[in-house]
């Protein structure tokens, strides 16, 4: 009876860490900075929004689009296969020196053992310009890149900007910040590029609120793209 009794005192000591490590290696976790703790075995994604939040407001309203929900934003692209990374910016950011900081972050990441390929920024409107910017700063074909409406003014007005790696495109047909293919076509530097439409008819706040119909095809495609 004592040895049965040890028998199942000790596989229950087993289940209890075995669950504790598989735990331990789920991510799921949103950063309004940059972690202090990076685990190389995990997946980051940085999330960039658009300019309308820079500030310190982070539900700010459009008066044609509405309001801009970031805190629900976050919520919904995070996830527990990778580790969310959501910077708020301050007002006045300077698109090219914030793009450098998040490239120094991607190569600490790397230099911490993270692999290049579960890397992933997102990043919408003047936050998808910074995804650009930061694609053309690395200039690395591994990691992985989302534009959300960001192929308009800046990138257009600036042909020496090149982008790296596995690209995907989400542009919503009622906006004017319409396809990124031109920026494929001009610098082609991907491995590979995707690229969808959706119609909600919401022009530019299509991409204000965590919609499924962006939602969706972003998170599976990030889970596509990271390594095993």
């Amino acid at each position: 009876m004592k040895g049965t009794k040890e028998v199942i005192i000790k596989t229950l000591l087993s289940t209890a860490l075995g669950l504790l490590i598989s735990t331990s290696c789920i991510a799921n976790n949103i950063y309004e900075s940059f972690p202090s703790e990076i685990n190389a075995k995990e997946k980051y994604v940085f999330y960039s929004h658009g300019f309308i939040v820079e500030g310190t407001n982070p539900t700010p309203v459009n008066p044609r689009w509405g309001m801009y929900d970031f805190p629900n934003i976050k919520k919904a692209l995070s996830d527990e296969s990778y580790n969310l990374i959501a910077y708020h910016r301050p007002k006045g950011t300077d698109p090219r020196s914030y793009a450098k900081k998040l490239a120094n972050e991607v190569n600490s990441l790397i230099n911490k053992g993270v692999k290049a390929e579960n890397i992933t920024f997102i990043g919408f409107s003047r936050g998808g310009a910074i995804t650009v910017l930061t694609s053309n700063y690395l200039a690395d074909e591994r990691i992985n890149f989302v534009i959300l409406a960001g192929c308009s003014g800046f990138v257009k007005s600036n042909p020496e900007l090149t982008v790296f790696g596995q690209v995907f495109s989400i542009f919503e047909t009622s906006d004017g910040a319409g396809s990124c293919q031109f920026l494929i076509d001009r610098n082609n530097k991907v491995n590979s590029f995707e690229e969808i439409s959706i119609s909600t008819g919401k022009e530019h706040g299509a991409f204000y609120n965590p919609l499924p119909e962006w939602v969706v095809p972003v998170k599976r495609w990030i889970k596509e793209k990271h390594s095993t």
